[in-house]
């Protein structure tokens, strides 16, 4: 069972971490996910830029915050499931499975935010 605050704190440490790791590693990546390092590259920054502000929507979770948060997440993990559905062709077996797996675990943070806007203050558990 987690708490809406604890959900937004993982959901930025998580998205940090992917970010920091995207950075370094987009060269080397490329040949081993087939992701683009332009692509990684981007999304390593994006993802630094939103780390930052789901960590400071965790310390003032207003349900308007929280709805931004819950909105900015639906579309990454979509844009994911459907990058990794669209570059098949492009992505090596394990690009497809790390997009894939950083989707659903964007996905289920994206629910224990959901239920945390329509159960404020109570502590909730993904399904």
């Amino acid at each position: 069972m987690i708490d809406l605050r604890t959900a937004l704190r993982l959901d930025a440490g998580a998205t940090a971490a992917l970010g920091v790791v995207l950075l370094p590693l987009a060269g080397p990546a490329e040949g081993l996910l087939g992701v683009p390092a332009s692509l990684s590259v981007a999304a390593g920054l994006g993802l630094l830029a939103w780390a930052v502000v789901v960590a400071w929507v965790a310390t003032r979770p207003s349900r308007t915050l929280v709805i931004d948060v819950v909105a900015g997440n639906a579309l990454w993990g979509v844009a994911s499931l459907l990058y990794a559905i669209l570059a098949r062709g492009s992505l090596t077996g394990l690009g497809t499975a790390f997009v894939a797996a950083q989707a659903a675990a964007v996905l289920v943070l994206l629910e224990v935010q959901i239920l945390g806007v329509r159960r404020p203050g109570e502590t909730v558990t993904a399904s």
